[in-house]
């Protein structure tokens, strides 16, 4: 517990403290969001452009520290499953980075094309995903709280692994709309998987700590969970609106990719279509809204993503922002109450 808590907390001190100098430098350097201004209905948020943006540096930077500091101060000893998880977001983060310093230097909304993008998250996604099977030897079962029916062919379970990373790491950049809405909601979200990793190194004989195909070093997972929430946290400081700085993709598919990590190595790779509900919902909006229009020439959404849609009927920013807040709230407590209620119908003891 006292890892858990040191982690989280040198995580929020170094990204509350790196943002403010992540601003100076990058209003310095004129590296500011681009807002699209095309388009049937003009970008409700066309008044940020210039906003700095890349301070999901702080993010991975702090979520990095705070996990190793946290190690330094109390011995404890590293384990491979997070650092695999550590691969996963940095890698992700490297992209984003690529995306987001193109795009600032070319004066344009989109920085990588979507084909050099797209081949980046599958290469930190297959790489994880190998790592997770072969290194971390996660079972290749499909699991919602635990392992069911029989294992898939490896082969099967990485193409999967590899879906569910690349889709969680863009549903998160798709959510990534609102001042402070994205890392908010991830706060949250990786509260929940440090609770979830927890309680798994708590009950290590129910959950036989690797032998029933979850991952090991539950209690390691858990600190690195605890200090991405720190990391969120601080940044949601100066994230928040009115916002001085954007995440942008490099904070955005890193946290994204994190939290499919964690997913993937705590075998809820299924139920985090219920604790991260939030993005799941973005996502679809914008599905719904590509194949309305191209296959019927109507819109169902004023604006996609779903926040955007409710910004052009007329609601302020900052109620979408808190009434989202509270929905990813609502799904994180669903996600938790089920899992917690698997524990107690197999016939753990709380």
């Amino acid at each position: 517990m006292i890892a858990l808590l040191i982690a989280a907390a040198f995580a929020f001190a170094i990204s509350v403290s790196l943002t403010p100098v992540l601003i100076k430098v990058l209003r310095r350097r004129d590296m500011g969001q681009h807002i699209r201004d095309d388009g049937p209905i003009v970008h409700p948020h066309i008044n940020k452009a210039g906003t700095p943006t890349m301070g999901g540096i702080a993010i991975v930077i702090g979520s990095l520290m705070g996990y190793f500091l946290s190690h330094f101060r109390t011995g404890f000893v590293f384990g491979r499953t997070a650092l695999v998880i550590v691969i996963a977001m940095a890698g992700m983060a490297f992209v984003g980075l690529c995306d987001d310093y193109l795009g600032v230097i070319k004066k344009r909304n989109l920085g990588l094309r979507k084909r050099g993008k797209f081949i980046g998250q599958i290469f930190v996604a297959f790489l994880f995903a190998i790592l997770a099977t072969k290194y971390v030897h996660v079972t290749t079962k499909l699991s919602f709280a635990r392992p069911f029916g029989s294992p898939l062919p490896e082969w099967v379970f990485i193409l999967i692994i590899v879906v569910v990373v690349i889709a969680a790491s863009n549903a998160l950049n798709i959510t990534d709309g609102l001042d402070g809405l994205a890392a908010g909601s991830a706060t949250v979200v990786f509260s929940a998987y440090t609770v979830i990793c927890f309680w798994q190194f708590r009950h290590s004989d129910f959950y036989s700590n690797g032998a029933a195909g979850f991952a090991n070093n539950s209690l390691d997972v858990a600190v690195l969970a605890a200090a991405i929430t720190g990391a969120c946290a601080g940044f949601l400081w100066w994230n928040a609106a009115p916002a001085q700085i954007f995440m942008g993709d490099v904070g955005s598919l890193a946290l994204g990719g994190a939290m499919a990590a964690c997913a993937v190595v705590t075998k809820t790779e299924l139920l985090l279509v219920v604790i991260g509900g939030i993005y799941v919902i973005e996502t679809l909006s914008v599905i719904a809204q590509i194949i309305s229009y191209r296959g019927f020439k109507k819109r169902v959404l004023k604006m996609a993503p779903l926040h955007h849609h409710f910004e052009v009927l007329g609601w302020p920013e900052t109620t979408v922002i808190v009434r989202f807040w509270l929905f990813s709230g609502i799904c994180v407590a669903m996600g938790v109450g089920i899992f917690y209620a698997d524990f107690v119908r197999i016939g753990g003891a709380g």
